[in-house]
């Protein structure tokens, strides 16, 4: 059985895509001829018309020249057809006219291009001129299209004894029409060239300007832009020469508290002054600078382009910056724990030693003394701060301290009820303050950081002061400012963002915080946090938050 042959189909080969440039370069070309033409059509139908209104003027002025000849009036009114046709003929030959007719008052030729028609009547009808107007037009004769001008023909007592028609071919209209069609196809042409040039110089330079895509790639680049942008999971500001925002992906608004409407607006319109506007504008360079927005701490990129704007990228480092801090903490109580384990072996010896040598009851005592010194400083701090974060953060903060030489103090007028209301911003503004404290008496080891904490109705005061050197006067408003320090940063974080981020996190809850010279001879950090506290479960009120809460009796040490 034969099988039937199978048809391959066609294959149909994709389109070459079409060039921004081509499209343009052919859509402006045709836009161009199209104008072009128009522009003729336009100027050549009004030229056509004037043409034959001149064409009329002309023969009514030979037909009113030819009427004034008094013998051509007396040879109409003896109906003298030679006399007529012979004078007519010198008209028409000394004008160009194509013919001059004379007619009777019947209307009846006298004289015509072509013998043979003189007797009949004219073709056309010759009434209004015979009644006394003078009339043009354009009317299809014997002699084909022609432009006719008709005026009475009178003897010398004004009767009107005929009519003189005068016409002119169409063909010597075409002829000086088609004369100035040459001028205004050169000029037209000239146009279309002049204009095709352009085009063709605007659609190389947009080769330039587009890198030669094709038309379809641009929709598609600007729909997978789109989606990058706001896909990603850092902030990114394009900004154009005047600082402007051209875009902000959706990471960026969040990392910023852009506004709604800051497309378009400079970065100083949107942004509080300081040092984030400042590295977004240009006006401080470098890589991976940080920045601070309310309690996120930013790094932030900032490449220029051609055009005179820049790209900004923003990460944000707050999540990675909190376990910087925490494993620095770590760090340092792995190293208190190791120091205070070979400070307990070496107790474990003496009361080793003890035992061996029979003194029991100086064991006991010794066994004593170093439980209760610890037992009573943890009982102080607990009974003094009663909120469970905070005592905890004093308790990692002495034992961190201590391990570094500085003795960190609670002052006995400190007393925090377990009342606070947002105590993981308390932890932090007061971990910061301790944790710069500790920072300054390190290096030198031996002195003492003092924290006072006091409530008053709901306004709870901070008060963190040291030994050290302490801050000049002159530099106590730039410690505040992001980036600046006075300390060498080490290479896993950036310094300058701690304090930045505590006057941030104050002044957003309405606060303040002061730096001055303490009674310890160093810096001295004050901080007021109004409504920081429940009052519903306070007992009775604080000391006055306004007074020194330095007290001369014993302080709690680590």
């Amino acid at each position: 059985m034969k099988h039937p042959r199978l048809r391959q189909p066609r294959l149909k080969h994709p389109r070459r895509p079409r060039r921004v440039f081509a499209q343009l370069l052919l859509s402006q070309t045709v836009v161009t001829v199209g104008v072009t033409v128009v522009t003729a059509g336009l100027f050549l139908a009004p030229v056509s018309s004037e043409l034959d209104h001149d064409a009329m003027q002309r023969a009514l002025s030979i037909a009113q020249a030819t009427a004034g000849d008094e013998a051509i009036a007396r040879a109409a009114e003896a109906r003298d057809s030679a006399t007529a046709q012979r004078n007519a003929e010198q008209v028409r030959l000394a004008t160009g006219a194509s013919f001059v007719v004379v007619t009777d008052v019947d209307g009846i030729r006298l004289s015509h291009t072509d013998p043979g028609r003189i007797g009949h009547r004219v073709s056309t009808d010759p009434e209004p001129a015979l009644s006394g107007r003078s009339v043009t037009a354009i009317q299809e004769g014997t002699l084909g299209r022609t432009a006719r001008g008709k005026v009475p023909l009178r003897i010398a007592d004004g009767r009107i004894v005929g009519e003189v028609s005068v016409g002119i071919s169409d063909d010597s209209i075409r002829r000086r029409l088609l004369k100035m069609l040459t001028g205004i196809l050169l000029c037209a042409g000239a146009g279309l060239a002049a204009g095709t040039a352009a085009t063709l110089v605007l659609a190389r330079r947009l080769k330039r300007r587009t890198h030669n895509i094709a038309l379809a790639d641009i929709s598609a680049l600007l729909v997978e832009r789109e989606a990058m942008l706001h896909g990603i999971r850092e902030g990114m500001v394009a900004l154009d020469e005047r600082g402007r925002i051209r875009l902000a992906n959706d990471e960026a608004v969040r990392l910023l508290g852009l506004p709604a409407g800051s497309t378009g607006r400079p970065i100083d319109a949107v942004l509080p002054p300081g040092r984030l506007a400042d590295v977004l504008a240009g006006r401080i360079a470098g890589t991976d600078l940080p920045a601070v927005r309310d309690d996120r701490v930013l790094v932030v990129n900032r490449m220029a382009t051609a055009e005179g704007g820049a790209v900004v990228t923003l990460r944000d480092r707050t999540e990675l910056e909190s376990l910087v801090r925490e494993l620095d903490t770590t760090r340092s109580l792995t190293e208190a724990l190791r120091a205070q384990d070979h400070e307990h072996a070496n107790r474990m010896h003496t009361l080793l030693g003890l035992l061996e040598l029979g003194r029991h009851e100086q064991a006991v005592e010794f066994i004593s003394e170093q439980s209760g010194s610890h037992a009573a400083v943890a009982a102080r701090i607990a009974e003094q701060v009663q909120d469970p974060h905070v005592a905890a953060l004093l308790a990692g903060k002495a034992a961190v301290a201590g391990e570094r030489g500085v003795r960190l103090a609670v002052a006995p007028a400190t007393h925090l009820p377990d009342a606070v209301v947002d105590a993981r911003a308390l932890v932090t503004v007061l971990g910061n303050l301790i944790d710069n404290a500790v920072d300054a008496l390190a290096p030198g080891g031996g002195g003492r950081v003092e924290v006072v904490l006091a409530a008053a109705g709901a306004t709870l005061l901070v008060e963190v002061s040291d030994s050290g050197p302490g801050v000049p006067e002159g530099l106590r408003e730039r410690v505040f400012e992001e980036g600046w320090s006075s300390k060498d940063a080490p290479a896993h974080r950036p310094r300058g963002l701690g304090l930045a981020m505590v006057r941030r996190l104050v002044e957003r809850t309405g606060g303040r915080i002061v730096l001055d010279a303490g009674p310890l001879g160093g810096a001295r950090f004050t901080v007021e946090l109004p409504e920081a506290l429940h009052t519903a479960a306070l007992p009775g009120e604080g000391p006055d938050v306004r007074g020194d809460h330095r007290s001369t009796g014993p302080l709690v040490e680590a």
